[in-house]
């Protein structure tokens, strides 16, 4: 019996290891020819969110409560044909295994745009953005522990745009 439960926690070990998440998407493409690739560590955001109400353009969009919740962006943008299709299939495997939900969906021409959170009533613990079209794949990945409500009204106002 010791045997099989030893045999199970080795299973479970082996599986975790092999999940992915932002950060090694990011780190197995970000090398590839034709990817641009961008990542913005913890540290970055506490400097940022030094700063006090950081806000952006005419509508009074305050940032900092979302920058300072953050622990890492993960930005992979691939014109390498090689890379998309792999780059896509390990994004949405991504998706499917964190229980992300769906929040938005666009559609056109062949494009497509979709957006997932991940979190409870309170707080958004990541947020991913997948954009795909014939030539092209975009993989954003936000982490971190963002009040739901500033994270919503900062998209609201980026929507109403």
């Amino acid at each position: 019996m010791k045997r099989i439960i030893i045999l199970f926690a080795a299973l479970l070990l082996t599986v975790s290891a092999f999940a992915q998440n932002g950060k090694s998407i990011y780190q197995k493409y970000s090398d590839a020819e034709n990817v641009s690739a961008v990542y913005v560590s913890p540290a970055m955001f506490r400097l940022i969110g030094q700063i006090p109400d950081l806000e952006v353009g005419d509508d009074n969009v305050n940032l900092t409560p979302v920058i300072r919740s953050l622990s890492g962006l993960y930005i992979l943008n691939s014109e390498n044909e090689t890379v998309n299709g792999s780059l896509r299939a390990d994004a949405e495997r991504f998706i499917n295994s964190g229980k992300y939900e769906l929040l938005m969906e666009a559609k056109d021409s062949g494009e497509v745009v979709r957006m997932y959170t991940l979190g409870n009533d309170r707080t958004i613990e990541g947020f991913v953005m997948l954009a795909a079209e014939a030539n092209e794949v975009t993989f954003i990945c936000l982490d971190g522990q963002m009040p739901r409500k500033d994270f919503e009204a900062l998209l609201s106002k980026e929507m109403n745009k």
